[in-house]
C-alpha cells in the first residue's frame, strides 16, 4: 500500500540521519548526489507527509481530537438589547423588502435600488463606501447584522450626518418610540435607552404572549358561539 511504502521510506530516512545506515548515491544529471544532500524543499515535503500520517494514526487510534467548525449564531434580539423586539422586526422588514435576491444579503445594486426607493440617490463609489462602513467581514455586501450596525452607529451619532448610511436611517421611518424617548417617530430622532434591558426583553415576551392567549381566547369563545348556534337549528 502507499501508505506503507511511505512509512518505510521515512523509517529509512531517519536511519540514514542518525547514521545507521549509508545513504545510496544517486546519479543526477548534474553529477552525483546522495541522501544528505537532498533538495530542502523534498524534505520539508517528506516532514509533512509523516505530519499527516501521525495525525492520521492518531485520530484513527482515538487519542487526537477532531476539530470542530465555529457554529456561532447571531440572535439580533441579544446582540442589539439597545432595540425592541417590534424595532429589530421593522428592520427585519426593510432588509427583507429590499434583498431581491433572497440570499439574506443586500449587495451593491440592492443597495442603490434601497436608496432610490428612499428618493436620496447615491453615486457608485458613495454606495461602495456605504458598505465599506459596516462591512466586518469584507464580502463587499451588508449581512442583516451589519445592517442593524447602520442603525446602532446612527443612534450612537458615529455618522457624519451628511453621510450616506446616516441618510439611509434617517428615511427609514422605523418608529423607534418607547416609554421615555417622549414620542419620537424616527430612529435618526430616538436617543438609545439602555436601562434595564433584560427586564424590558422578558416583558416583550410575556407581553407577545399574553396577545396569542388573548386571541385564542378569543377564537375559542367564537368556536362555542357558532356552536350554540348551530345546535338551536337542529
Amino acid at each position: 500500500m502507499a501508505t506503507d511504502e511511505l512509512s518505510s521510506k521515512l523509517s529509512r530516512r531517519l536511519q540514514i540521519e542518525e547514521g545507521a545506515e549509508e545513504p545510496v548515491a544517486v546519479d543526477g544529471p548534474g553529477g552525483h548526489l546522495n541522501g544528505s544532500e537532498e533538495k530542502p524543499s523534498t524534505a520539508n515535503a517528506d516532514s509533512e507527509l509523516g505530519a499527516k500520517l501521525m495525525r492520521r494514526e492518531e485520530l484513527n487510534e482515538g487519542q487526537g481530537e477532531r476539530c470542530q467548525p465555529s457554529m456561532k449564531v447571531f440572535n439580533p434580539y441579544t446582540e442589539f438589547k439597545e432595540f425592541s423586539r417590534q424595532q429589530i422586526k421593522d428592520m427585519e422588514k426593510m432588509f427583507k423588502m429590499y434583498d431581491a435576491g433572497k440570499d439574506n444579503y443586500i449587495d451593491l445594486m440592492e443597495l442603490k435600488l434601497m436608496m432610490e426607493k428612499l428618493e436620496a440617490p447615491q453615486t457608485h463609489l458613495a454606495l461602495k463606501n456605504m458598505i465599506k462602513e459596516v462591512d466586518e467581514d469584507l464580502d463587499n455586501k451588508l449581512s442583516f447584522r451589519e445592517f442593524l450596525l447602520i442603525f446602532r452607529k446612527a443612534a450612537a451619532g458615529e455618522l457624519a450626518e451628511d453621510s450616506g448610511l446616516s441618510v439611509l436611517a434617517r428615511l427609514s421611518e422605523i418608529d423607534v418610540s418607547t416609554e421615555g424617548v417622549k414620542g419620537a417617530k424616527t430612529f435618526f430622532e430616538a436617543k438609545v435607552h439602555a436601562i434595564n434591558e433584560s427586564n424590558r426583553f422578558e416583558a416583550e415576551i410575556r407581553q407577545e404572549q399574553e396577545v396569542k392567549k388573548k386571541q385564542a381566547e378569543e377564537q375559542k369563545q367564537r368556536r362555542a358561539a357558532f356552536k350554540e348556534l348551530q345546535s338551536a337549528f337542529k
